[in-house]
């Protein structure tokens, strides 16, 4: 009786253990992407399966058939119909990529911000607290008073690899001599000419457009975060604890980074592929003898809107092959019927490449396919449409994974010749199957990782040891200018005393008996 007692006791002490090390943590992720959602969605899931009490608020639908967390699935305006379109129209290199930018930085804000003001969020705040948020950063860094609000850290999830406006947050240094911009698709060492483009990209956009936004950004927080309950903007974006960065190294950009910057690349890929649905598993399964070819140009662009020519060239290229063809379409007609090709509306991406069947993926370069086919050793033929696909694809070209092709380039003869390049030459397949080990390897895995420090923010309050000095500091500190100023200042007070001190004893040593040496001389010519 006793021993049953002292159990039930110990189970009950380790249940209280369990509940009172749970934390109440909310991901809000405000974005019209499903790539992005995937991305914040997986830093999510570990915190869930660790007993979290976890709630969700999206604009997209999220799936949660097994109830293990709350969603809240907030109304947002649509994006417009050409908006995808019109971007691609504009969106070739830097410049494009700054164009895209300024053309929807608009709308993004009035997007974040009507989630605000939606009566779901406006009672999540009225009425609950909470002990951390992850946030979906996307250029709507006003909504970090949401933390505010909650009076609780902020732990931010992205992408890609810091943006400056992120590494500002945490002191993270710019070093535009050798980590190129993520736009720029230089691979390092940069040369001289490297530097020149990244300096001048830095300043042009980091410090010129992305401030623009910035400003923007801070109407609308000040708008929905007066001043008289909480504090500015500026002090809102130093409570930041954590950038998750779904980056890693092994991607080519070697560069420092403060303790609050934690890469997690790859963390969208599951750590066990899923059965495939019937007719897919079917269809991948049946080409065991010349493989299968993946076509998707991603979850924003369709592959569909391309132009009808395009389309009817890609459609005939793809349907000339042995290999099976799996394309993401759509719409319900499809370009044609070829026997070889199977289309759907929507495909589970990091599953079918996993599939041993498949020998090449076709996609628009987006920074999640690009890992997942990295991670899963499948060579790539690009399309890239718009914003960093130019310089993801340029990457994976400059590796050897595979080959790139823009849109307005693509003829029937140079779409062929690159797909059975690639398709043919094992020096691509063997490349990116070596690149797969090397980042396959690590101590942990990117959801345990991101899992671990967000505890660790938890558990120390925000962890502000963690936090850079940098973050205090304002762009003449920073960089050291004042020191500069001084220095300068001080070695030429230095320099006129040491010159003046010089002239007087010279002087003192040569003046007087140069004075008398002339008075010898003068009075030697009147005596002449």
């Amino acid at each position: 009786m006793k021993f049953a007692a002292l159990s039930t006791i110990l189970v009950g002490f380790t249940l209280f253990i369990g509940i009172s090390e749970s934390a109440n943590i909310l991901g809000y992720f405000i974005t019209f992407s499903k790539s992005h959602l995937m991305v914040h969605r997986s830093v999510m899931q570990e915190l869930i399966n660790r007993g979290h009490n976890v709630t969700i608020v999206t604009t997209l639908p999220l799936e949660n058939s097994k109830k293990t967390f709350r969603h809240l699935q907030l109304k947002a305006p649509e994006p417009p119909k050409e908006f995808i379109t019109g971007i691609m129209k504009k969106a070739k290199g830097a410049f494009g990529f700054l164009g895209t930018l300024m053309g929807t930085t608009d709308f993004m804000l009035q997007y974040n911000n009507a989630s605000l003001h939606d009566p779901q969020m406006k009672r999540l705040m009225a009425e609950e607290s909470f002990d951390l948020v992850v946030f979906g950063y996307f250029f709507n860094s006003f909504q970090i008073g949401v933390g505010m609000h909650f009076k609780c850290p902020v732990v931010i999830s992205f992408m890609h690899r810091p943006m400056n406006q992120l590494n500002d947050m945490v002191g993270n240094p710019l070093e535009t001599t050798y980590v190129p911009h993520m736009v720029l698709g230089l691979s390092q060492p940069l040369d001289f000419l490297g530097r020149i483009k990244n300096l001048l990209l830095a300043v042009i956009m980091d410090m010129g457009v992305f401030s623009f936004i910035d400003y923007k950004s801070k109407r609308f927080y000040d708008y929905n975060f007066p001043s008289e309950t909480y504090p500015p903007y500026e002090e809102a974006l130093k409570n930041v604890s954590l950038v998750l960065s779904n980056y890693h190294f092994t991607n080519g950009v070697v560069r420092p980074n403060v303790p609050a910057i934690v890469e997690i690349g790859g963390i969208q890929i599951k750590p066990d592929t899923e059965p495939l649905p019937d007719d897919i598993k079917d269809f991948l399964d049946g080409a065991s003898k010349d493989g299968a070819v993946y076509f998707s140009l991603g979850s924003n662009a369709r592959s569909a809107d391309m132009n009808s020519e395009t389309i009817k060239i890609l459609y005939n290229v793809l349907s000339e092959l042995k290999q099976r063809v799996i394309w993401k379409w759509e719409e319900d007609t499809p370009p044609g019927n070829a026997a070889n090709i199977l289309f759907k509306k929507w495909l589970p991406q990091d599953d079918i490449l996993a599939h041993p069947n498949i020998r090449l993926f076709i996609t628009h370069g987006g920074h999640g396919s690009v890992v997942e086919s990295e991670y899963h050793g499948v060579p790539m033929v690009g399309i890239p449409l718009f914003a960093d696909q130019f310089s993801n694809m340029d990457g994976v070209q400059k590796a050897g994974y595979g080959l790139s092709l823009g849109k307005e380039e693509i003829t029937a003869e140079k779409f062929k010749s690159i797909v059975e390049e690639v398709l043919y030459n094992p020096t691509y397949r063997n490349k990116v199957q070596e690149f797969s080990r090397i980042y396959r390897d690590r101590p942990m895995s990117a959801r345990d990782t991101a899992a671990y420090w967000i505890e660790y923010v938890i558990r120390h309050r925000g962890a502000k040891h963690m936090q850079s000095p940098a973050v205090h500091m304002n762009f003449i500190q920073l960089y050291g200018l004042d020191v500069f100023a001084f220095l300068f200042v001080l070695f030429y007070v230095m320099f006129k005393t040491l010159a003046f001190v010089f002239r007087k004893v010279v002087h003192l040593l040569f003046g007087r008996k140069c004075k008398d040496q002339n008075k010898e001389s003068n009075k030697h010519k009147k005596d002449q």
